[in-house]
């Protein structure tokens, strides 16, 4: 599908997440078949305040491309400020508008999905930001705020009108977070209200998800979130499902922890290694999902401090397996 001008080859995206979608994990989802990849979501005020720590948080290296850098906050004006420089920062092909954040930190100041509360100022803020951007403008939200108040159909219309470029829809209320099913039919009534590209996104979490969540909605494509969680080899999965092809069979474990490996040597060159190993700690716990007798490696893992600490895991890991 094209969003804008970007092309995108391939029909799964990988959803931004917050201590999840570093650079280097976004690496690793792009060789394994992702179609776009977003940046975890970045604060307009820590941009516009010029915070270090936030402008790392949107570093791209060169060759994973399309990408999309993702900013969130409620107020027009900081919101136009920031999106030129998030695209300059990054080298983003697309810029994406967080309005569906469940999380309390966030809607409290009115930001994330609170913003689905405020259709108006909504628009307001993509308005903005499609005037200074630059590049085309997306938007990712939610079913509604709660049960009583779902409004993505209308919501959806408010974004188009404003010019957005292209929609991602959580089959999820914000009260609900990430508990229950992910509702699909209101993806389904967005894609029927609007004329822009719509992506969705819930419950996705191998390539028959992938092929149900299409058909069932109509959208464009996929976002894959919780479902790439240790297993980016998901996105392999979904490109051969929706062509009609037997989906690949996962890497054994030894290949999956050289992979993991990978991603956290790159972690530690692209972004601070203190913070990329402390954040390995719950990523290596996710590559060893389901393994039966990880137990005593995941309670080494928990006290991971240095790259040194990971490389050791790693091959105690392989070596258990010979």
């Amino acid at each position: 599908m094209q969003i804008g001008s970007v092309q995108i080859e391939g029909p799964a995206a990988l959803a931004p997440m917050a201590g999840v979608t570093d650079a280097a994990f976004r690496h690793i989802c792009r060789e394994q078949g992702a179609a776009l990849t977003c940046t975890e979501m970045v604060s307009s005020r820590g941009l516009v305040y010029n915070d270090a720590k936030t402008k790392q948080l949107l570093y791209c290296p060169e060759d994973d491309r399309p990408v999309a850098a993702q900013i969130f906050g409620s107020d027009p004006a900081v919101m136009a400020d920031a999106a030129p420089m998030a695209v300059a920062l990054s080298g983003a092909d697309i810029l994406d508008i967080n309005m569906g954040c469940p999380v309390g930190k966030i809607v409290k100041s009115g930001d994330g999905s609170a913003l689905m509360r405020d259709p108006d100022r909504a628009g307001r803020i993509i308005e903005a930001c499609v005037r200074t951007a630059g590049v085309p403008v997306t938007v990712k939200f939610r079913k509604g705020w709660d049960g009583g108040s779902v409004n993505a159909v209308e919501f959806a219309q408010v974004c188009q009108a404003a010019g957005a470029a292209a929609l991602t829809v959580h089959g999820r209320t914000r009260v609900q977070m990430y508990a229950g099913t992910a509702d699909w039919d209101i993806i389904r009534d967005v894609k029927a209200a609007v004329t822009i590209p719509v992506i969705a996104n819930g419950d996705i979490f191998s390539g028959a998800d992938a092929v149900r969540v299409l058909r069932r909605t109509g959208a464009d494509m996929c976002m894959v979130g919780r479902g790439s969680f240790g297993d980016p080899w998901v996105f392999g999965r979904i490109n051969a499902a929706v062509a009609g092809l037997p989906e690949p069979e996962t890497p054994p474990l030894g290949s999956r922890t050289e992979t993991a490996l990978r991603q956290f040597e790159l972690a530690c060159q692209w972004k601070d290694p203190h913070i990329a190993c402390l954040e390995a700690r719950k990523q290596l716990c996710w590559y060893l999902r389901g393994v039966p007798w990880s137990g005593p490696v995941k309670r080494e893992i928990v006290r991971i401090n240095t790259l040194d600490d990971i490389r050791a895991i790693v091959r105690r890991v392989q070596r258990e397996l010979k």
